[in-house]
C-alpha cells in the first residue's frame, strides 16, 4: 500500500534499493507547496553499477520464454488495477494533475501493461523463399524477431506513470532489459512503479532505475553498452541526446503545438465542448494538447463565445478533489513562464477572451484571440492552459498555416464533407490526423509520434517492440539432391 507520510524515491540498481549517503534533493507538491519526500539522487557511480547490471543480465532476460513475459506483464496490469486509485492521487499529488486525468492515466496505464504482454506472444516473423531470384532456387530463408539488448528509458513528468509503462512494457515483452531515468519532477511514481513490477515477479536484474538531473542522462546515453534510447521530452535536449549518442538506435517521442481546424459546416457546439476538455486537461501539459484553433471566419465569433462559456465552466482547485477540471502546472517556474507568454501575445495584439491570471503554479485556463505567428502561444510549444482562435477565409489557408510550423505530432480537423476531411488530413504533415475530433486524442495500442521536430518512431507496444527488436535472417541452402 502507498503510504501516506513523507517518501523517499531511491534509485533501483542490481537488484537493491539504494541507501547511504547520497546528495538529496526535498520533493514538494506543486499546487500546495508543500514538502512530501526526499529524492536520492544518483553516483556516477551508481550509474555505471546500474549499467552493468543491465547489460550483464540481457542473455538472461532474453531466454525468458514469451508467455512467461507475457504473464508477468498480465500480473503487473492486475496489480496496478487493484491500486489504481493510490496510484492515481500519488500522481495527482506530486504533479498538480486533477484527479479524474489521474485515474484515467493509470487505467490507461493498465491496459498499456496488458496490451504488452498480449504483444510478447507476437513476436513474429516470415518465410522467404529464395526462387525470386536465380540464384536463389535451392534457398529459403526465415526472419525472427530478437531483442536488441539493453533499451535506456528517459521519461518526461507530464503523464509520469503511462508514459514509464510505455517503455518498460513492450522493451520486457520484446525480451530486453531497461535502465531507466524518470523526470526528476516525478519520482516517487516511478519508485512505486518498480515495487509493483518486483511483486508481479518481474526479474530483478531486468530493470535498474537511477535517478539524478541532466549528468546521469548524458552517462547513459553515450554508454555503448546501451542498445536502444528512447527518450521522450523536448526538442533540445533530443538533440543533446543524438550529438551523444553515437551508433544508438534513437526513438524520439517530441514535442509539439497541435492545430485543431473548426470548418464552417461543423458542429460547432460539439467542437467548443471538446477543444475545452482537450486543450485544458493536465493544465494543457501534453504534447498533443489543443494550442492552434483555426475557426473558419464565418463561425469564428459563435465559436469563440461557445468556447469561451465551456472554459469558465472548468473547477480549478484542489487537484485531489475529485470533481476539479484544472490543478496546476509542474512547478512555478512553468507557470510564469506561460504567464510570460500571454502577456507578449497581448503585446503583439492578441485579445485575452477569459482567463490570463495566475496564482503560484496555477495559471487560469486562458482563451486567446488572434495572436501574431510570431508570438512564442503560435510558433512554440506552450505546454500550459492556453489555447489561441485565428481566423481563416479557405480551408487552403487553414492548412498552410497549420503546416507552418517546425512540429507535426497530431492535428483534429471538424468538418462534415467526408471528403474534405480525407482532403485535409492527407495534406497535413502530422503523425497523425483526427477527423471530428481535437488533436488531443490517443489509443494506446495505435502508432503515436510524430514527424519533423515532433520526433521519430511510434509508440503504442506493437510499434515500440518493433523498434526493440531486431530482424534476424536464418537462411537454409538445399542441396543440388533436393
Amino acid at each position: 500500500m502507498l503510504k501516506t507520510n513523507f517518501r523517499k524515491s531511491q534509485p533501483y540498481i542490481q537488484g537493491e534499493w539504494i541507501s547511504g549517503e547520497r546528495e538529496t534533493v526535498t520533493i514538494t507538491s506543486p499546487y500546495t507547496n508543500e514538502v512530501i519526500g526526499e529524492q536520492l539522487l544518483s553516483t556516477e557511480e551508481d550509474v555505471e553499477k546500474a549499467l552493468v547490471s543491465v547489460y550483464e543480465a540481457k542473455k538472461e532476460i532474453a531466454a525468458i520464454p514469451s508467455h512467461k513475459r507475457a504473464k508477468i506483464l498480465k500480473r503487473v496490469a492486475y496489480l496496478l488495477e487493484e491500486r489504481k486509485e493510490e496510484f492515481a492521487k500519488l500522481i495527482s499529488l506530486e504533479l498538480g494533475k486533477p484527479l479524474k486525468n489521474t485515474l484515467d492515466e493509470v487505467s490507461r496505464s493498465i491496459e498499456t501493461f496488458e496490451l504488452s504482454g498480449e504483444e510478447a506472444k507476437r513476436l513474429m516473423g516470415e518465410t522467404l523463399p529464395g526462387d525470386a531470384s536465380e540464384r536463389g532456387t535451392k534457398a529459403i530463408a526465415s526472419t525472427f524477431r530478437v531483442p536488441v539488448g539493453v533499451v535506456a528509458a528517459i521519461t518526461p513528468f507530464n503523464a509520469p506513470l503511462n508514459l514509464v509503462c510505455h517503455k518498460i512494457g513492450p522493451a520486457f515483452a520484446a525480451g530486453n532489459t531497461v535502465i531507466l531515468k524518470p523526470s526528476s519532477q516525478t519520482t516517487l511514481v516511478a519508485t512505486e512503479l518498480i515495487k509493483l513490477l518486483l511483486e508481479a515477479g518481474f526479474p530483478k536484474n531486468a530493470i535498474s532505475m537511477v535517478l539524478g538531473r541532466r549528468e546521469v542522462v548524458q552517462q547513459i546515453v553515450k554508454d555503448d553498452r546501451v542498445n536502444v534510447i528512447s527518450f521522450t521530452g523536448g526538442t533540445v535536449a533530443s538533440r543533446n541526446i543524438c550529438k551523444l549518442a553515437g551508433m544508438k538506435k534513437v526513438l524520439l517521442e517530441l514535442g509539439g503545438n497541435a492545430a485543431t481546424i473548426i470548418h464552417d459546416d461543423s458542429d460547432i457546439t460539439r467542437a467548443a465542448k471538446m477543444c475545452a476538455k482537450t486543450g485544458f486537461s493536465n493544465s494543457g501539459q501534453s504534447c498533443i494538447s489543443v494550442q492552434r484553433i483555426y475557426v473558419h471566419q464565418s463561425v469564428v465569433d459563435k465559436f469563440t463565445n461557445l468556447l469561451k462559456e465551456e472554459v469558465l465552466k472548468l473547477k480549478i482547485g484542489d487537484p485531489l478533489l475529485p470533481d476539479t477540471d484544472v490543478g496546476c502546472v509542474v512547478d512555478q517556474n512553468a507557470a510564469m513562464r506561460v504567464k510570460e507568454w500571454i502577456e507578449e501575445a497581448v503585446e503583439l495584439g492578441a485579445k485575452v477572451i477569459c482567463g490570463g491570471n495566475r496564482s503560484g503554479a496555477t495559471v487560469e485556463p486562458t482563451i486567446l484571440l488572434n495572436p501574431p505567428k510570431k508570438s512564442k502561444v503560435i510558433c512554440e510549444e506552450v505546454f500550459g492552459p492556453i489555447v489561441s482562435i485565428i481566423p481563416y477565409e479557405t480551408i487552403e489557408e487553414a492548412i498552410e498555416e497549420a503546416n507552418d510550423s517546425s512540429f507535426g505530432l497530431q492535428a483534429g480537423i471538424f468538418t462534415n464533407q467526408i471528403d474534405l476531411a480525407y482532403k485535409v488530413a492527407s495534406k497535413l504533415d502530422m503523425g497523425g490526423v483526427v477527423i471530428n475530433g481535437t488533436s488531443n486524442f490517443r489509443l494506446d495500442h495505435w502508432p503515436y509520434g510524430g514527424v519533423k521536430d515532433s520526433g521519430i518512431g511510434r509508440e503504442g507496444p506493437r510499434y515500440a517492440i518493433e523498434d526493440m527488436t531486431e530482424t534476424k535472417m536464418i537462411v537454409l541452402q538445399l542441396s543440388d539432391n533436393d
